[in-house]
């Protein structure tokens, strides 16, 4: 009996070199956090809080999408207020979006000081009280 193999179809979209540079400036972000690391996961380099959970998630053009972002887990309540004040630097994303994460537009010239709050404060919901308190500590 043969096996019937059924795989998405995976759209690859090559980075330019502005959005190389965008994927190393968000890098850089994540990296800087105690024990985080990047591991590609569904396709996309993504960053986890130690050996913990994920808390940035590259969207590189996703599903077509016509952007370059970042999706962000953060606490209830935080994804609709951003949505509602710039629409078009905050989206929901899919699967995710529905669990309070937020995607970040990043290849239309972000308020980088913003994206790093975002970041931090992803980090800080998703680590482990060991993490958060490494992360006090170095502040």
């Amino acid at each position: 009996m043969a096996l019937k193999r059924s795989s998405p179809t995976l759209r690859v979209v090559k980075r330019s070199a502005a959005e190389s540079a965008l994927v190393e400036r968000l890098r850089t972000l994540c990296l800087k956090f105690p024990e985080a690391n990047e591991r590609v996961s569904h396709g996309e380099p993504t960053w986890f809080a130690g050996k913990g959970k994920v808390f940035a998630m590259l969207d590189n053009h996703h599903h077509g999408a016509d952007h370059l972002g970042v999706w962000l887990p953060q606490p209830r309540g935080v994804e609709e207020r951003l949505i509602a004040a710039d629409a078009e630097r905050f989206f929901r994303p899919p699967y995710v979006g529905a669990h309070g994460w937020v995607g970040v537009v990043l290849d239309t010239r972000p308020d980088w000081k913003r994206v790093a709050e975002l970041v931090h404060d992803s980090f800080v919901f998703v680590a482990t009280a060991k993490l958060r308190a490494l992360l006090a500590a170095a502040r």
